[in-house]
């Protein structure tokens, strides 16, 4: 079965961290991008973090500096690291491969408090 699943969400308080992982199944993964995305309540869902297959990475203007996307090819697994967290981070963040037109997900909650 062909699936992505994230893990790691949870509450922290401001100035905390988390890591996000999505590990892939069922499908190749080093020949894709891969992405996180989110989505507040009542918002756009909205790209966070891309990285390549070489390894090339965007990051949203909101998370430079804060956040790091990595993989890891051999455990075909995208990771988010997330560091220095706001409030207006509170969202549900979705992985999301470029595979065929595109494979998302379920979701992780992560909630900062202030």
């Amino acid at each position: 079965q062909v699936q992505l699943v994230e893990s790691g969400g949870g509450s922290v308080q401001s100035g905390g961290s988390l890591r996000l992982s999505c590990a892939a199944s069922g499908m190749l993964f080093n020949i894709y991008v891969m992405a996180w995305y989110r989505q507040a309540p009542g918002k756009q869902r909205e790209l966070v973090a891309r990285v390549t297959p070489d390894d090339s990475t965007n990051y949203a203007d909101s998370v430079k500096g804060r956040f790091t996307i990595s993989r890891d090819n051999a455990k075909k697994t995208v990771y988010l690291q997330m560091n220095s967290l706001k409030p207006e981070d509170t969202a549900v963040y979705y992985c999301y491969s470029a595979r065929s037109s595109g494979l998302w997900g379920q979701g992780t909650q992560v909630t900062v408090s202030s």
